[in-house]
């Protein structure tokens, strides 16, 4: 049964979701804007990053979440042209087939940095502006079910995920005394 839009405001809250161009991240930008939220849409592909925020009536970011230079711009940008964030959904991330017999330290290296490093600089700089402006905020990491059971042909994913969710459990008992929840959805 759906949420009914009108029972539920995040009117005047300003969310950012990564990888908010297709996919999973598209359709959270979408359920945030329909609920009031202001969304930024954080991605790298340009042309979806165009088209999910004209969608949402957004802001959106062509930007590389895996690199903290372009997260510290994202954010300004964000935060000077909607306000301060509120809400964050680290949803980048991807997969690609790596059979630990045969994972490259390449491999493994990009892997970690599209579902694991990413969730650690958005998180941290995000959460830093929370703290600053004393009105907390939810972060939410997307995750996986591969980051608690096996997932033969996919190590450095799961691994990846596994970091995802022992992160999320650390970062929500630091950031609790700042009124900031951090949950995984997966």
């Amino acid at each position: 049964m759906p949420i009914d839009p009108s029972a539920v405001s995040l009117a005047g809250r300003v969310a950012v979701v990564t990888g908010g161009g297709a996919g999973i991240g598209r359709g959270i930008a979408a359920g945030l804007a329909a609920f009031g939220a202001r969304v930024a849409v954080w991605e790298r592909d340009e042309t979806s990053c165009a088209a999910a925020a004209a969608e949402v009536d957004g802001l959106g970011l062509v930007t590389d979440v895996r690199d903290a230079g372009a997260v510290d711009e994202a954010l300004a940008r964000t935060v000077e042209q909607l306000g301060p964030v509120q809400i964050l959904v680290n949803n980048a991330g991807g997969t690609f087939a790596s059979p630990l017999l045969e994972t490259s330290e390449n491999g493994w290296d990009a892997l970690y940095r599209s579902n694991l490093r990413h969730v650690l600089l958005c998180t941290q700089r995000v959460a830093r502006s929370m703290v600053e402006t004393g009105r907390g905020g939810s972060i939410i990491n997307v995750t996986s079910i591969e980051g608690v059971r096996a997932a033969p042909g996919y190590a450095a994913y799961a691994a990846a995920k596994a970091g995802v969710i022992n992160y999320t459990q650390t970062a929500a008992l630091e950031l609790a005394e700042h009124g900031i929840r951090v949950n995984g959805l997966a």
